[in-house]
């Protein structure tokens, strides 16, 4: 299984039995799985979309957003339940305007899972973090 490093993207490979062993990035000697959103940018963002074995979870969001700014800790709390399973990732509308537009994102927060490239589903609105894990594996397994 391929894995992004969230610290220098990196792509590793892990065996899947090894996953909730706390696996180290082989460049930079960092977690692989750290349970906390990665920041998504122009700079890493082909890298976790397209290339992680993992499905990713983008949550959409922009900083005047009061709604996202709610749903920030209950996001958080899902990733953590979801270490391994699942890699979580937030991507500021604002500050990516560009791969916003290539999403469509039409309202905020939107949640988008991505595999391989491929966008498996959709849901927009802020929700709590059972309903986000609910979700989140439903969508994963697409």
């Amino acid at each position: 299984m391929q894995i992004v490093c969230p610290h220098c993207t990196t792509l590793n490979r892990v065996p899947p039995e090894r996953i909730g062993d706390g696996p180290n990035c082989g460049q930079c000697k960092r977690p692989l799985i750290t349970g906390e959103p990665v920041e998504l940018t122009e700079a890493n963002f082909d890298a976790f979309a397209n290339k992680s074995d993992l499905p990713v979870l983008i949550d959409f969001w922009a900083a005047w957003c009061g709604p996202c700014r709610m749903m920030a800790p209950q996001f958080a709390a899902a990733a953590r339940e979801m270490i391994g399973e699942v890699v979580f990732a937030k991507l500021d509308t604002e500050s990516n305007q560009r791969i916003a537009a290539l999403f469509n994102v039409r309202s905020i927060p939107t949640l988008a899972m991505v595999k391989g490239g491929r966008e498996l589903a959709r849901e927009a609105g802020a929700r709590p973090a059972a309903e986000i894990v609910r979700w989140a594996r439903k969508a994963a397994s697409l």
